[in-house]
């Protein structure tokens, strides 16, 4: 069957870029192919399955700081359309969006349902025809058409946008046609760690600064503790901008935690013989001090060869000084990583020189479009990635219907 518009991929990027195609074009005759027998997958699961849109960050040359890879290409469709376009397009659409205190956007219903109903009933609305369980087999060109051939039917398009993510099948197909593809690497995952002074802490959350020396790479933010390690923005974020080195070192490294973000073990080291004055009699142990949680206070203070029974008079400068190093310089060995499943987000894609980006078409195959993750564009966590969809979706299918 011949169409005006072929998206391949049924996820976000996808179902975007087809419903604004449709609205830009409303004779466009437009067809959605899903390889699985569901559409929208990462959608659902997305934010712990309540969908993080996007950001709160509306100056196009600081959202471009959150990507590790695209921030230069982002720079003039962001200007185009950003998080300010993005909250007006769903609120058309009866979808208020929320911002929470970290900056991340969330429909004000929690769920991610709601940013999918939206999808399906636009889709439906518009005549966009969507086809599950239609993996696509071959991409060829004939007498300026697409050719597509699936494992359910061959179809035919005169334009076709690619929004498949890291796909190797689909990766393979673009190579056939030219286009050359950084290869891809988990970007958002978090850090597998074995050690006694955070096994028995899983869920303590708390601010630091996380250092990896062999990288020469630090961020900071909301630390967690969690059953196989640390997690939370300060490693994600890590993860992210260190995607490919750590792939390189088999994600074995080490890492300095600084629980105490910006303060040094010379500072600590005299505050806390302030604290030995002040509170002589008191457990060490049982008081947490700098805003630390307890658990977290009372583990570091055990590894700095203090007993749990002791008191502040009864501490020597040299356990001092190892609590201090523990506060401010924790070192971890990673060995290894956890990634989210469907969810998580991998650097790789098609080589960022091979698009025009002021339409998202490909600079080596006339009427070939992309967005979303197929492209080696990734961001770290907090609704950036989304964004990335939106932006490149809306500009492509303005493209394709002019």
């Amino acid at each position: 069957m011949n169409y005006d518009i072929i998206i391949i991929g049924g996820g976000a990027a996808g179902f975007f870029t087809a419903i604004n195609a449709a609205e830009l074009d409303p004779n466009a005759k437009i067809l959605i192919l899903e390889r699985g027998k569901e559409v929208l997958t990462k959608v659902r699961i997305s934010g712990g399955g309540r969908c993080n849109v996007t950001h709160a960050e509306f100056t196009p040359s600081e959202l471009i700081k959150k990507y590790p890879r695209g921030e230069k290409e982002l720079r003039g469709p962001f200007h185009s359309f950003m998080t300010g376009d993005t909250i007006a397009w769903f609120e058309e659409r009866g979808i208020e969006l929320k911002i929470e205190e970290d900056g991340r956007m969330f429909p004000v219903s929690d769920s991610s349902e709601t940013i999918i109903n939206c999808f399906l009933s636009e889709t439906q609305r518009l005549g966009i025809k969507i086809l599950k369980n239609h993996s696509v087999q071959n991409i060829t060109s004939e007498n300026e058409k697409w050719l597509i051939n699936t494992s359910n039917g061959d179809f035919s398009a005169e334009k076709i946008l690619i929004a498949t993510g890291s796909n190797p099948k689909i990766w393979k197909m673009l190579e056939s046609l030219g286009h050359q593809m950084e290869a891809a690497v988990p970007s958002l995952f978090t850090f597998n760690i074995k050690d006694e002074r955070i096994k028995d802490l899983p869920g303590v959350a708390t601010f630091a600064s996380v250092k990896i020396p062999e990288i020469n790479m630090e961020d900071e933010g909301p630390l967690l503790i969690t059953h196989w390690g640390l997690s939370g923005p300060a490693i994600l974020k890590l993860s992210a901008w260190g995607a490919r080195e750590l792939n390189e070192l088999d994600y074995k490294f080490k890492i300095q935690v600084n629980w105490l973000a910006q303060q040094n073990s010379e500072e600590i080291l005299e505050q806390l013989l302030e604290l030995k004055l002040k509170h002589a009699k008191q457990q060490l142990s049982k008081y947490a001090q700098f805003d630390l949680p307890k658990r977290l206070w009372k583990s570091l203070v055990l590894a700095s060869k203090i007993a749990e029974t002791d008191i502040w008079a009864d501490i020597n400068k040299k356990q001092l000084v190892l609590l201090s190093e523990q506060l401010t310089r924790s070192e971890f060995l990673v060995d290894g990583k956890s990634t989210f499943k469907e969810e998580f987000v991998t650097a790789g894609g098609i080589k960022l020189n091979e698009v025009n980006f002021k339409t998202f078409e490909s600079k080596l195959q006339k009427n070939v479009y992309f967005a979303g993750e197929v492209l080696n564009i990734d961001a770290i966590t907090g609704g950036f990635n989304f964004q990335n969809a939106w932006t490149g979706g809306y500009l492509a299918a303005k493209a394709m219907t002019s």
